[in-house]
């Protein structure tokens, strides 16, 4: 089987790649010719240039393929050019799709996230059924991946195209080049550059568990279904306390309050937007995102696919790790 994987220079994309090439498959990746390619140095795959924007290029690459893991995503918790988020997440999603059906590829796992996911009340933990709706989604991150989603439901029951969606929570782990917001919380952590936090809560994965899931998403997942790949649910305390022992620092001591943090986040976004225009530490979407637990479950992944995932501690082990060999800290 060849499969197709989008998003493959970057965190989960790679993983994704390297459980293709462990199971023997023929993988065949996406990458603009700008892209770090870091991750793929060494791979046994082919490379074809392109972008999401090119909708006839994509049906060229696609060709000959069978399968499509569509991992790429825009996933910053800012920018300074909003429309980003919707060209990526929403219309190059869209544009691959219609590629697939062009090309004929037989079956899709679309890699979406626990951000189009409904929240429980009572902070017990979500699952594929808690309600949500486009209004409850916080940012453009969110709201762009919550209208891809509905746009691929809509176009596998147009196109015909057999598509399964997995949720990842938040995935931790090697080869996060970027890094990616959370990542970027590890780092400042392990290196001691954090004296206080806003405390919430995430579902941790290590991003190798996450790609495993794909795997068994094409496999055994069921059309037009979703499920969460997740991990352990944990408060942000919790995985600095896990940061600080691994790396024998002294965990932060103060907690700050949202309110506290929001117009220091506004001005770092001023700050960005005028100076690197690169997304700054501290995000007024972050901020508001944490005042919720944004705690999951895998029960539905883990009956139905077999999905299992390891202790958030081994994740945030190998996070630092990998971080430490690559001179992030």
């Amino acid at each position: 089987m060849t499969s197709f994987v989008t998003g493959a220079t970057g965190f989960v994309g790679s993983a994704v790649v390297k459980q293709l090439l462990d199971a023997g498959e023929t993988v065949r990746v996406l990458a603009r010719s700008n892209s770090n390619r870091r991750n793929l140095e060494g791979l046994p795959v082919e490379i074809f240039e392109g972008d999401l924007k090119d909708q006839r290029r994509l049906e060229k690459a696609l060709h000959g393929c069978q399968a499509l893991f569509h991992v790429a995503a825009d996933y910053r918790l800012w920018a300074p050019r909003s429309q980003d988020f919707y060209d990526t997440n929403v219309q190059g999603s869209q544009n691959i799709m219609h590629a697939a059906a062009e090309a004929g590829v037989n079956r899709i796992v679309y890699t979406s996230s626990v951000a189009t996911l409904g929240l429980s009340p009572d902070g017990t933990p979500a699952h594929e059924e808690t309600p949500s709706s486009l209004e409850t989604m916080i940012g453009h991150y969110k709201r762009s991946k919550f209208l891809a989603e509905e746009s691929i439901k809509d176009l596998g029951h147009r196109l015909k195209l057999n598509i399964v969606i997995v949720n990842p929570s938040t995935p931790i782990g090697p080869r996060d080049i970027k890094p990616t917001p959370t990542g970027r919380v590890i780092v400042m952590a392990a290196s001691g550059g954090m004296p206080a936090y806003m405390n919430t809560g995430l579902n941790v994965v290590h991003v190798d568990d996450v790609a495993a899931g794909h795997l068994l998403a094409f496999e055994k997942g069921r059309i037009g279904e979703r499920y969460i790949l997740g991990g352990e649910n944990l408060t942000l305390r919790d995985i600095l306390e896990a940061i600080a022992q691994l790396t024998h620092r002294r965990p932060p001591r103060f907690r700050l309050s949202p309110h506290a943090v929001l117009p220091i986040a506004h001005l770092a976004q001023g700050w960005a937007r005028l100076t690197s225009g690169k997304e700054p530490m501290t995000t007024v979407d972050g901020v508001r995102m944490a005042k919720k637990y944004m705690f999951f479950s895998s029960t539905k992944a883990e009956q139905l696919l077999g999905y299992q995932s390891r202790p958030a501690q081994e994740a945030i082990h190998d996070a630092i790790s990998w971080f430490q060999a690559n001179d992030y800290l």
